[in-house]
């Protein structure tokens, strides 16, 4: 039975503050500054380059890839950390694509744009014969026909909340020769996620929202043993190489998940997703998604009794929903700074959608319950309607 009383002592979170967007970024664990610091000082400030070695930096990328991997149903040796959510989707859509020698891609309308974009800049390097083809989320099954190469979703819609079922979609990508690339950013520490037991060939995630890395922080990519060692990395970046301190003229991959790597490792915030990663190895997802669901059924229910003014967007079925929890309303900008205003941070996705995060680490009943009082004040006073909360900020 995990405590989750304890595990919320565990964040720095600011007083009179309902931190209810840990999707978009996590709270800072206490111990995060103290381990940079000693990473700066002990590390950077008295070793020097031998830190490569002494301090072990070179080895940390494929290190808390296992830890997360722990997270998302991984066997060890096949994630790694570094660089972006945007380049990891990258690589694994260029290597999906050279093992199925097939052009088109398939994916969803609900996926994360920058998704979509990074597969649009590829396929347009690679040729006017590459396709991307993207249709409404309930109807990809429909579309998984022998002429597409690739399936690239994301698990959990960014702006509803909506969960694809992995196993059988990937079942039913595999049926036609299809290779599956999926992305956890919504997932990794809110939903369990078997990657192995789903038979997934690809899996990329983000480590700064609900895994509390801290902005900026490295991305992770899964691949999946039987394409370990045959994935062709599009990008060979020097660490991928399979002896990258021989400084050889021409590039030769490195061993399994070793040859997604590409540049050099962000130190300072492998750091700050070291210390995140000490209360995640204490968590028991199943526990953890168990909490997640009752307080966002609450958080639904008590919304929609005073608030008929907002529809709900996330799907009502937990099973079919992530850690989130999202409303449409037509001044949902203005509404949600209102929010804001008054100490519950949530935040805003085009055209209407306001969104709300639910961790259970660091978020419980009382913060649910303290959290409807404002939504339904705001709301049923129209204080969002006041000219501040209209002006648009430059992130929503």
């Amino acid at each position: 039975m995990m405590d989750f009383a304890a595990t919320k002592a565990l964040f720095h979170l600011p007083d009179d503050i309902i931190y209810l967007d840990g999707n978009s970024l996590g709270p800072l664990p206490k111990t995060a500054a103290a381990r940079v610091a000693q990473t700066v000082t002990d590390e950077w400030g008295q070793m020097l380059i031998t830190g490569w070695n002494k301090a072990g930096w070179m080895d940390q990328p494929t290190a808390l890839g296992d830890r997360i991997g722990r997270l998302i149903g991984a066997p060890k040796g096949h994630v790694t950390t570094g660089d972006t959510l945007s380049i990891k989707v990258y690589q694994a859509l260029a290597a999906a694509l050279a093992k199925t020698g097939r052009k088109v891609v398939l994916s969803d309308t609900g996926n994360f744009p920058s998704d979509l974009y990074m597969a649009e800049g590829l396929l347009r390097t690679l040729g006017p014969d590459y396709q991307l083809k993207t249709v409404p989320p309930q109807d990809v099954a429909k579309h998984l026909t022998k002429d597409v190469g690739v399936l690239m979703l994301t698990q959990i819609d960014y702006r509803t909340g909506r969960m694809h079922d992995m196993a059988a979609m990937t079942k039913a990508a595999h049926a036609q020769g299809i290779l599956t690339i999926w992305d956890l950013a919504h997932s990794a520490g809110a939903v369990e996620v078997d990657l192995s037991a789903a038979g997934a060939d690809f899996a990329v995630g983000c480590t700064y929202k609900y895994l509390n890395a801290g902005p900026g922080a490295p991305a992770f990519i899964y691949v999946a043993p039987q394409h370990a060692d045959t994935a062709l990395p599009a990008l060979s970046g020097w660490l991928g190489h399979e002896a990258p301190f021989a400084f050889a003229p021409a590039y030769a991959a490195g061993h399994g998940i070793e040859r997604m790597r590409v540049g050099t490792p962000p130190v300072l915030q492998m750091a700050a997703l070291d210390a995140a990663l000490d209360i995640w190895d204490t968590v028991d997802m199943a526990a953890l998604r168990a909490k997640s669901v009752t307080l966002c059924d609450r958080f639904i229910a008590g919304v929609e009794a005073a608030c008929p003014m907002l529809t709900l967007a996330s799907p009502r079925d937990a099973t079919q929903r992530g850690s989130q929890v999202s409303f449409h309303f037509e001044n949902g900008y203005a509404a949600m700074q209102a929010c804001i205003a008054r100490g519950l941070i949530g935040d805003f996705r085009a055209p209407d959608i306001m969104r709300f995060g639910f961790t259970p680490l660091y978020i419980d009943e009382g913060d649910v319950d303290a959290a409807i009082a404002i939504i339904v004040d705001i709301m049923t006073t129209r204080a969002w309607d006041a000219p501040e909360f209209h002006r648009r900020n430059a992130v929503t």
